[in-house]
């Protein structure tokens, strides 16, 4: 039974009429396993040793400190090279002539030639100098032996002992004597540790300038994050863009390839400087390859900023401080500053810092304002940091709809004239009334004697979107949204957009993920400020802020959603932008809705108190066909501007803006449109009467 395992089972459960039975059973041994051959174990030990992180930052320190020697022996010879031929202007002179500067190359051409002449006539000088060299020996030997002898001659008078004479000659030669016994003690030395002193040299020379790999270097250095920007790694990063012409211009400047570029100065949390490109390369070829050029700056893609200043074939560069960019801006002055006020002429709203850290403030001044760009990224806080301001300056008055209706603006309640908030279809009919009711103001005020000064008057719709896509209409048949010529919102900003400027009724608009259909052309277009948030393609960013903006380099698309939140790229007027940009990239301040509260109480204690209103009071319900057969009166046919005058002096209200359009409009399909007669377009008195009988004959039939 060897090899088993035995087990005894003594059963008592049987009937009681049998005996207890013992049952033997036998379990075989596992199987064994073979031991493993000695070789695999060692070479599992040597893998293991191998691939081992310390192994590897051995082999690594080992090849890097290797490879400093070879470094710095080459960039030694370079030096020695350059010192010693005219290479160095040569370089100079293939650098100014890629860069279009024929001035500076004849003036390193100039430079060469002194150079290569004083050369000559050094080697000339060689010639004669080692018979220069004998007849000066001569002379000092002969002048220097003749002194020893004078001296020793005085000693001799002086001490009346003859021997003197050869003192200090014989003083002299022990010193030489002893000068050589000191070089025979110290040359054998010196020869052997000779070779390790010029290796540690050319090693200082390497590793100071990392003249090594980048796969040997420490881990810190590799990566290069935080790395200072210097002109050497500009020219690396552009020379290493992946653009032909670019990296053959900069191989034949050689090192002078900085000539490309400005002084590198500090802007903010950043550098910046401009670089003059060369012949044949475009700023778009460098503009196309952001991310790539930021990778060789050691940064990440939204650390660079490309932007084109008004200087032919030139890319200007912003590069931030690793990490710089993530780290918070600080509070508004808006939120820390009890005493802040706002002036709608003269002031300009704290918005937040630009790049470079300098405070971004705007002037909202007679400025139709548009901000979009993805959802949840800080669009309503950044609008609504600039109401907030603007409230400070009791003489402003709100018009406010919020088609998002999550309470973001319910801290104007008290403050704005009206505030709709809600997302639904009729909260997009109330808003749209609401901006029509602002387009009568307007022509109010566009009618008031000239001179006539009025408060500004801001109407502010978030989610504009929402009322753009709205698909309910009238009982006229006219959509609400939509973006054709009987689109009711459409139209009530485009009149806005083309008029109110003049009279202080300004339009501001929020939206979120701009398409030609939530965001129509003729509505991005009519803002003067235009600002952006992140967006997802190039195509939106340029229907946010535009062609010109776009091209010369902004690119809300290229910021990161979720992480770049309240960052916004704005082209206006009213900001500080740089000289010979489009656009302008503001870090905006955020304010809580806490915070916010707190400001607007402050704004309401500057005002007298204001009733707002949650819906627009619609006016008496007029019958258009009605009125209109009611000014045609007796006569057969009337003209149609006629009728209009007519209509807007029986109710100026509901009249006072229409155009033949409206009259046509209301007309339409009545089989009482507006004719033609003797070359100018009159209205029937007959078929506005027939039209009404059929109305009410077919009202009638469907009652019934």
């Amino acid at each position: 039974m060897s090899g088993t395992i035995v087990h005894l089972h003594k059963h008592t459960d049987p009937p009681a009429d049998a005996s207890a039975v013992t049952t033997l059973t036998v379990v075989p041994d596992p199987p064994a396993i073979p031991p493993v051959p000695l070789w695999v174990r060692s070479g599992r030990a040597i893998r293991a040793a191998v691939t081992h992180d310390t192994t590897k930052a051995t082999a690594r320190a080992i090849a890097r400190h290797s490879l400093y020697v070879a470094g710095g022996a080459r960039i030694v010879a370079r030096r020695a090279w350059d010192g010693r031929t005219a290479a160095r202007y040569e370089r100079m002179l293939r650098a100014a002539e890629a860069a279009g500067n024929f001035e500076a190359a004849a003036e390193w051409e100039e430079r060469g030639q002194r150079f290569r002449d004083a050369r000559h006539r050094r080697r000339m000088d060689l010639l004669h100098s080692p018979l220069d060299a004998a007849k000066g020996a001569a002379v000092c030997a002969a002048m220097g032996i003749g002194g020893l002898v004078l001296l020793g001659v005085a000693m001799a008078v002086a001490t009346k002992d003859p021997t003197d004479v050869v003192t200090p000659l014989m003083a002299v030669v022990k010193f030489i004597n002893l000068m050589i016994t000191i070089v025979r003690v110290v040359w054998g030395p010196l020869i052997s540790i000779g070779p390790f002193l010029a290796l540690l040299a050319l090693w200082s020379v390497g590793a100071h300038q990392q003249a090594a790999p980048q796969w040997t270097l420490p881990a810190h250095v590799r990566s290069g994050e935080g790395e200072p920007i210097t002109p050497s790694i500009v020219v690396k990063a552009l020379r290493d863009l992946g653009v032909p012409a670019l990296r053959k211009a900069i191989q034949e400047m050689g090192d002078a390839g900085a000539s490309m570029l400005s002084p590198i100065v500090i802007a903010g949390c950043g550098v910046e400087v401009d670089v003059t490109l060369p012949s044949g390369v475009s700023t778009v070829e460098v503009q196309n390859r952001r991310r790539k050029l930021a990778e060789n700056l050691s940064r990440h893609e939204h650390e660079v900023f490309i932007t084109i200043p008004t200087a032919a074939r030139t890319v200007r560069l912003w590069v931030a401080d690793s990490g710089a960019l993530d780290e918070p801006i600080g509070p508004s002055s808006l939120a820390t500053d009890d005493t802040l006020t706002a002036d709608y002429a003269k002031g300009r709203a704290p918005w937040g810092q630009d790049l470079r850290g300098d405070a971004a403030t705007l002037s909202l001044y007679q400025r139709h304002l548009l901000i979009t760009g993805l959802s949840n990224q800080g669009k309503t806080a950044a609008l609504r940091a600039l109401a907030l301001w603007l409230a400070l300056d009791k003489s402003v008055q709100f018009l406010m709809g919020d088609l998002k209706g999550a309470g973001d603006w319910a801290m104007f309640e008290g403050m704005a004239t009206t505030l709709i908030q809600g997302p639904t279809d009729e909260h997009v009919i109330q808003v749209t009334e609401m901006v029509e009711s602002a387009v009568e103001e307007m022509n109010r005020r566009l009618t008031a004697p000239p001179g006539t000064q009025f408060p500004p008057l801001i109407v502010l719709v978030d989610e504009a979107q929402v009322a753009f896509m709205c698909p309910v209409k009238d009982e006229d048949k006219r959509p609400y949204g939509g973006s054709k010529s009987d689109s009711r919102y459409f139209m009530a900003v485009r009149k806005i957009h083309n008029q109110g400027r003049a009279v202080n009724v300004l339009m501001w608009q929020g939206t979120q993920d701009p398409t030609d259909q939530n965001l129509p052309k003729l509505v991005r277009e009519g803002a003067h400020t235009r600002a952006s948030l992140a967006l997802g393609t190039e195509s939106q960013a340029r229907m946010a802020l535009g062609d010109k903006a776009v091209d010369g380099g902004a690119a809300p698309n290229l910021l990161r959603p979720g992480l770049d939140k309240g960052t916004v790229v704005v082209a206006s007027d009213g900001i500080a932008i740089p000289a010979g940009q489009a656009s302008i990239t503001v870090r905006t301040h955020y304010i809580s809705t806490d915070d916010a509260k707190v400001i607007a109480e402050r704004a309401k204690a500057l005002r007298d108190g204001v009733t707002t209103l949650h819906a627009v009071e619609r006016g008496e319900e007029r019958d258009p066909i009605a009125d209109i057969a009611s000014v045609i009166g007796d006569a057969p046919r009337l003209r149609t501007q006629d009728v209009l005058k007519r209509l807007s002096a029986l109710n100026a209200d509901a009249y006072g803006d229409w155009s033949p359009g409206d009259l046509t409009r209301v007309l339409d399909g009545t089989g009482a449109e507006p004719y033609k007669s003797d070359g100018r377009m009159v209205v029937s008195r007959d078929h506005i009467t027939r039209a009404l009988a059929n109305r009410d004959t077919d009202g009638s039939a469907s009652d019934a």
